[in-house]
């Protein structure tokens, strides 16, 4: 649900036919900011069961196809899986730019690679639409409270068109020219790993030495090794509680996206590469279902296995 401070904010932004393509985790309560702000929404969902409970909670209308769900649209949001569903909800003749109008813009929230952002502004521009890449960061509690961090890569005048209507959901700021929403989310994942890993090193050791964790983290929480994950995930890793948050599933794939991305630009990312087969681990333990912090379940059966 937005908050007052959220809904204030945005109380003067021009209603907007929009639709909405996936309801996810993070899609269903981002549509529901919109339409609870008094956009005129249409959600497309590939399991239709989904899109009618969400127009059951928030109004507005479901479609049977992307296309379907574009059309009228002056904005079309999507936030699928991966770059084969982009595409699955943006091409062909059911795709969502066989429905919109000329000048209508495509925001896309999913994470994927550059190249399928570039592409797709490409065949957006041929067609006569637009195209923002603007992948999230915040996760689900992030979508749900209206708190997302929104990296956008695109045309300036094409971002200041649809800004005011992403405000609903999050803070969007524009980085640089298609494609540099996706590789900004790509330094965000490569900034997040390590600092899963070191605080998962951190409390492990802590804990062979016998410390009392929580209290350890609520002191060097007010410091220099504060970071949001500390502050938001530490007390959970503490009680080896995962069953929740980012899956490590989602993780590898984003991560997959910055290593294919590093091996094109020539950067170097040997920590990240390391994270990224810690991962594989705590998928092959069966944690693939669990959140990012599991790193620090992987470091425990190992220094039992060890002990």
């Amino acid at each position: 649900m937005t908050d007052s401070n959220s809904t204030a904010a945005n109380s003067t932004v021009a209603v907007r036919r929009v639709a909405f393509l996936g309801l996810g985790v993070m899609g269903y309560p981002m549509a529901g900011h919109l339409a609870r702000a008094g956009h005129q929404v249409t959600v497309y969902n590939r399991t239709s069961a989904k899109a009618q409970q969400w127009v059951q909670e928030y109004g507005g209308k479901s479609a049977a196809t992307p296309k379907d769900a574009a059309n009228g649209a002056e904005i079309v949001f999507a936030c699928v899986g991966n770059d084969d569903d982009l595409r699955g909800v943006t091409l062909g003749e059911t795709g969502a730019f066989a429905g919109m109008a000329k000048g209508t813009v495509f925001v896309d929230h999913t994470t994927a690679s550059a190249n399928v952002a570039r592409e797709l502004f490409a065949v957006a521009q041929k067609a006569g639409l637009h195209f923002i890449d603007a992948p999230v960061s915040g996760g689900q509690a992030g979508a749900q409270n209206g708190k997302l961090t929104i990296m956008c890569g695109g045309e300036a005048g094409t971002f200041e068109d649809v800004h005011a209507v992403l405000q609903h959901y999050g803070s969007a700021v524009l980085v640089g020219e298609s494609g540099a929403g996706q590789l900004a989310k790509m330094v965000n994942q490569i900034c997040i790993a390590g600092v899963v890993q070191g605080l998962s090193e951190a409390i492990n050791f802590g804990e062979q030495a016998g410390l009392d964790m929580p209290r350890v983290l609520d002191v060097i929480g007010k410091g220099a090794a504060a970071s949001w994950q500390m502050h938001n995930r530490g007390a959970t890793m503490l009680e080896n509680k995962f069953e929740f948050g980012f899956a490590v599933d989602w993780m590898r794939k984003d991560l997959g996206f910055c290593l294919d991305e590093a091996r094109r630009n020539g950067a170097a990312l040997p920590v990240t590469a390391l994270v990224d087969q810690f991962y594989a681990d705590v998928q092959a333990l069966g944690g693939a279902r669990y959140d990012t912090s599991s790193l620090i379940w992987r470091l425990r059966k190992l220094t039992r296995d060890q002990g």
